[in-house]
């Protein structure tokens, strides 16, 4: 079973930057420009490895934004835009399974998150300023 230090191997690895980490809560907080990485938290929560990113905040009226947000998950290869629990926030929110945990699930996330913010940075901008 993967645990903390082979999560901070495989961000090394992949050459994020850890801009944070808290070793005995399981934490990381990594960024990648060159990818639309900002901040991501990468969280070992045995028995999984939740990855969390914030993209916005939810407008004041949002309009069909929630709709929108529903659309955009059916593309996205892993993970899915969601809320935070009070509603406030729109994220990007994927986990894997730490029992059987390797480098290319990890990448596969990360390349996941920086595709869905390349494919849908010109709507979730527009949606921001409503």
């Amino acid at each position: 079973m993967a645990d903390f230090d082979d999560v901070k191997a495989f961000v090394q690895e992949l050459q994020l930057s850890i801009v944070n980490e808290d070793p005995p809560e399981g934490i990381l907080v990594v960024d990648d420009e060159e990818r639309g990485i900002k901040n991501l938290v990468i969280d070992c929560d045995d028995p999984v490895l939740i990855f969390e990113q914030m993209i916005m905040e939810v407008p004041g009226r949002p309009g069909d934004m929630f709709k929108r947000l529903l659309q955009m998950n059916r593309t996205l290869v892993h993970g899915a835009f969601v809320l935070d629990e009070e509603g406030r926030r729109v994220l990007f929110r994927d986990t894997l399974q730490l029992a059987n945990l390797d480098l290319n699930e990890v990448e596969g996330t990360v390349e996941a998150l920086s595709l869905a913010l390349a494919e849908n940075a010109a709507e979730l901008i527009a949606f921001s300023h409503q």
